[in-house]
């Protein structure tokens, strides 16, 4: 216990480093340089004309930004949506945890593909709405929020997917973003004991039965929800540089705030992931920013490994992902899993580096926890399960929910944690005898 308390206290002094200011530097850095790479690689003419293709889309699970809207208005539409983020977090008076770290990272990975800020405003005003009922102040919910804008896409698929006029299906669309925002944050705090922390996307659980809710309404009345996935190529060079230059660029700050060393990381490396594990909090600002760095880059060369086109999907989930470093992930709980899900596509009928099956793998990883716990041949097998089933959920909400990896996340999570505990509990008792 006091072995337990002296960690404790090292950390505390440790995760007193950077302001919370500064942590919201570094955020809106990120942002205009997402802008600014957009601005470099098209014309302003070319950018306004792409936002809005953006903003006038469904953006269903998987429409590349790059392929929609040109290079330049996809990067511009990330800075943007960022940006209002951060001035979300500034409003409602929050601190930059290792959970807001990565509800931000995964507003800038999915405004690649899906989300915009056409469609993530009237997400946020729902649970502006639901914190003004239940009287909870909303940094307390800012998390629901953020991450929330993840079924941005059902709001723009009733305003310009279903068929109403847009005097008609704008309203519609902002209406069904407030009814959904509303839903978030209590749902979210239910569904949450089904997989007992082991999937980091909770939200993404949560917005996988918000999702299904509307798709079911919509197809009540005759809508038609299918859709193709728009993918983008040819763009490597860009967003594969982006990528090495933003995980470049988090590693050395990182570095350079932890007093150029990387004293505790083998204690975070220890930590299991199981929600809610704030590695800001218990391991400091700097370090914290090394391990997303190490995450993003095992991540970015998995894909390149099993030779994935680097498009928006694939860069944008690698973001997000990276974002989970300040959340739960870390080399040893995500490798298991990537092992998993790569295996599974192998033996499988999957294509290895078909961009839904490497954005499975790299979202996958949000079972990292089931490796943490139970080890490494549990993670494998998460993996593995979780491919199976990824693959054959997006019908159910039709790709309305961007974070279809965290819905089936949560459904392998709870199906895996009783029996991988039955079986601990079994081999501990043997053991003992």
């Amino acid at each position: 216990m006091k072995k337990s308390l002296n960690i404790q206290q090292k950390n505390h002094d440790v995760r007193s480093e950077v302001s919370n200011g500064k942590r919201r530097l570094v955020l809106i850095a990120l942002s205009f340089m997402l802008i600014a790479t957009g601005l470099l690689n098209d014309s302003f003419v070319n950018i306004a004309a792409g936002i809005r293709n953006i903003i006038m889309n469904r953006s269903n699970l998987l429409t590349d930004y790059i392929a929609l809207g040109g290079i330049g208005a996809a990067f511009v539409n990330s800075g943007l949506t960022a940006l209002l983020a951060v001035a979300v977090i500034v409003a409602s008076k929050a601190t930059i945890t290792g959970p807001v770290m990565a509800a931000v990272f995964s507003v800038v990975g999915y405004s690649v593909f899906g989300k915009n800020l056409y469609n993530s405003i009237p997400i946020y005003l729902g649970v502006l709405l639901y914190c003004k009922v239940s009287g909870t102040p909303y940094k307390n919910c800012l998390t629901s929020a953020l991450f929330g804008t993840c079924l941005g896409p059902a709001v723009s698929q009733v305003s310009f997917g279903i068929g109403l006029s847009p005097a008609i299906g704008i309203p519609a669309g902002y209406a069904t973003g407030l009814v959904i925002g509303f839903l978030m944050q209590p749902i979210a705090s239910r569904v949450v004991k089904l997989h007992n922390g082991l999937s980091l996307y909770n939200i993404g659980f949560a917005a996988g039965v918000i999702g299904l809710a509307v798709a079911s309404v919509l197809r009540l009345f005759g809508c038609d929800l299918s859709h193709e996935n728009l993918l983008s190529s040819g763009y490597k060079s860009v967003t594969l540089t982006f990528l090495l230059l933003i995980l470049t660029l988090t590693f050395v700050l990182g570095f350079w705030i932890h007093g150029k060393t990387m004293k505790n990381y083998g204690l975070l490396l220890k930590n299991s992931g199981q929600a809610v594990a704030d590695f800001i909090d218990l391991y400091g600002y700097g370090l914290t920013l090394m391990n997303m760095a190490f995450v993003g880059y095992i991540l970015t060369f998995y894909a390149l490994l099993v030779g994935a086109e680097i498009n928006g999907p694939v860069m944008g989930c690698t973001l997000m992902a990276t974002g989970f470093g300040a959340f739960g992930k870390h080399p040893r709980n995500i490798i298991p899993v990537l092992t998993g899900i790569y295996l599974a596509s192998v033996v499988g009928v999957y294509e290895t580096h078909a961009t839904g099956v490497v954005v499975a793998a790299v979202f996958g990883t949000a079972l990292a926890p089931i490796a943490g716990k139970y080890g490494a041949v549990a993670g494998v097998l998460a993996g593995a399960f979780h491919l199976s089933i990824v693959m054959n959920t997006g019908y159910l909400h039709a790709g309305m929910n961007l974070y279809n990896n965290g819905f089936s996340a949560g459904f392998v999570g709870g199906i895996l944690d009783p029996i991988l505990e039955i079986w601990t509990s079994k081999m501990k008792k043997e053991g003992s005898q």
